[in-house]
């Protein structure tokens, strides 16, 4: 048999009846305003940390929808507020990562 060098690459389909939404349903309560991101990007743009560290709101929060661990994605934030004073949406980003960070916390 020939090789070509291709080969099948694993499903990259994403069960949504199987994703622990858990942390995304705790993070509505405590800051509603996470339901409203339309996942622009506006946040990631303006990020210091994002060009070196990979950290941008809009993928936690969508990590989070799909039932991923986000925790060392938020050990890269500094806080700094730029993507709130960016958001269309106007949330909270702050709140959101604090609170996230307290709800990791609770977990421990």
């Amino acid at each position: 048999m020939v090789d070509f060098g291709f080969g099948l690459s694993k499903s990259s389909a994403v069960r949504l009846d199987q994703v622990d939404l858990s942390l995304y349903r705790k993070l509505e309560v405590l800051e509603p305003g996470v339901r409203t991101c339309m996942s622009c990007g506006s946040c990631s743009a303006t990020c210091t940390a994002g060009p070196w560290s990979g950290m941008s709101v809009r993928k936690v929060i969508l990590n989070l929808q799909r039932g991923k661990d986000v925790s060392a994605m938020m050990q890269n934030c500094m806080l700094c507020g730029k993507c709130s004073m960016v958001c269309p949406r106007g949330i909270n980003t702050r709140h959101l990562i604090l609170s996230l960070c307290r709800i990791y916390g609770e977990r421990k």
